[in-house]
C-alpha cells in the first residue's frame, strides 16, 4: 500500500514549490482535483518542476472536453513528465453537466466507456502510426494528418483511471480502465460491496487480473503522538462524518450498517440548520468503521488490517503536507515504506 497526496492551490505560481516539497518527502503520487481551476495547467507546472512523483487529475471531467483535445493534452503531459502522468476521468453529475457546462446528459456510463476507448485509439495513432478510424455511438474520429500528429513517445501511453460510485461504472472501469479513484466517504464494508466487488466483475469480464489494475482511495486516519492530539482529531473526524452523513446520497451507506435511525437524525438536523450538533450522533463504533486511530507509525498496519488487499494506494484526509510539519509527514511516509518491505 503506497501513500499519495493531493494539492489544492489557486495560482499556477503556487504549484512548483509545494510539488517539489511533496516529491522530496517521498510520496508515491500527487493528484490535483478539478474544482475552481483547470487541473491540467497546474499539472503541467508540476510535471516540469518534479522528476520522480506520479502526477494526475483526481479526477478530470470527461464530457466538457472532447476526447481528441484531451488525448493531445495527456500526450504532452506524459512527454513532459517522462512517463509519470496518470489520466483520471469521471462523469460528474447531471446537474453540473447540464447547468454548469451546458451539455446533454445521455448514457453517461456507456459514453465514458467509449470515451476511454476513443482516446486509446487516438494514442495508438500517435504512437504507432495506425490509421485513425474510431466509430462509436457517441464519438467518431477518422482524420489524422502528419501535420497534426505529435508522433510517438519514448515512454508508454498514460494509464487511465476512472472515478465513480455507480456500480455500472465500477464494472466498466474494471473491464477497460487501468485503475480506479474511489470516493473518500466510505467504510471498508461499503467500499467492498459497492465498488471493489463490481470492479472485480469488470476485471473478469475483460479477462484481466487484479494485479493489472490499481485502486486508490482517500482514507480517514486519526493520528497523533499524545492522547490529547488523538482525541482532538477524532472529534474533527466525527464532525466530518456527521456532515457527510446528513446527505441523502449516503443514506444507503448508513443502512448497510443498520444505522438508519442515525441517518434520519442527521438529515433532520441538516434541515433545521443544527450543524454543530451533528457530531453527537456519530458513536465511537461508527467512527471506527470510517477511520483508523493510532500513532503515525501504526497507521499503515491499521489500514492494511481494515482494507486488506482492496487498495494499492491511499491518501490521508486532512492532509496538506506542503503546509504542515515535514518531519511528521516523513514519519508517516517512512512507516508506509517499512510496512511495504515487510
Amino acid at each position: 500500500m503506497k501513500l499519495s497526496t493531493n494539492l489544492v492551490v489557486d495560482s499556477l505560481q503556487d504549484v512548483a514549490e509545494p510539488a517539489q516539497k511533496i516529491e522530496a518527502m517521498g510520496f508515491e503520487s500527487l493528484y490535483i482535483s478539478e474544482r475552481k481551476h483547470d487541473p491540467f495547467m497546474q499539472l503541467a507546472v508540476a510535471a516540469t518542476a518534479t522528476t520522480r512523483i506520479k502526477l494526475g487529475p483526481e479526477i478530470a471531467l470527461a464530457f466538457p472536453r472532447n476526447p481528441m483535445v484531451l488525448a493531445y493534452t495527456s500526450w504532452d503531459l506524459q512527454h513532459a513528465s517522462n512517463g509519470r502522468f496518470v489520466l483520471g476521468l469521471g462523469t460528474q453529475v447531471k446537474a453540473h453537466n447540464e447547468r454548469r457546462f451546458g451539455l446533454e446528459w445521455k448514457s453517461p456510463g456507456p459514453k465514458l466507456r467509449e470515451y476511454i476507448l476513443a482516446i486509446r485509439a487516438i494514442w495508438d495513432c500517435f504512437q504507432n502510426g495506425t490509421t485513425l478510424n474510431f466509430q462509436g455511438d457517441f464519438f467518431s474520429f477518422d482524420l489524422m494528418t502528419p501535420m497534426f500528429n505529435p508522433g510517438p513517445l519514448e515512454v508508454p501511453a498514460p494509464p487511465i483511471y476512472v472515478g465513480a460510485v455507480n456500480p455500472w461504472n465500477c464494472r466498466m472501469a474494471g473491464e477497460v480502465a487501468d485503475g480506479f479513484h474511489c470516493h473518500g466517504f466510505h467504510t471498508a464494508k461499503t467500499l467492498k460491496e459497492n465498488v471493489i466487488d463490481n470492479i472485480e466483475q469488470g476485471l473478469q469480464k475483460g479477462g484481466r487480473k487484479r494485479r493489472d489494475f490499481s485502486i486508490t482511495a482517500p482514507v480517514m486516519a486519526v493520528m497523533g503522538d499524545t492522547d490529547e492530539e488523538i482525541d482532538a482529531m477524532r472529534e474533527r473526524v466525527r464532525g466530518m462524518i456527521g456532515f457527510y452523513g446528513s446527505t441523502s446520497y449516503y443514506k444507503s451507506m448508513f443502512e448497510a450498517h443498520d444505522w438508519e435511525d442515525t441517518f434520519i437524525r442527521l438529515r433532520d438536523k441538516s434541515r433545521n440548520n443544527q450543524w454543530d450538533s451533528m457530531a453527537e450522533e456519530i458513536t465511537d463504533e461508527m467512527l471506527d468503521e470510517f477511520a483508523v486511530t493510532g500513532s503515525y507509525e501504526e497507521i499503515p498496519a491499521l489500514l492494511q488490517e481494515k482494507y486488506g488487499d482492496m487498495l494499492d494506494e491511499v491518501l490521508i484526509y486532512f492532509g496538506e503536507p506542503e503546509k504542515g510539519d515535514p518531519e511528521t509527514w516523513q514519519r508517516l511516509i517512512t512507516a508506509f515504506k517499512e510496512h511495504d518491505r515487510q
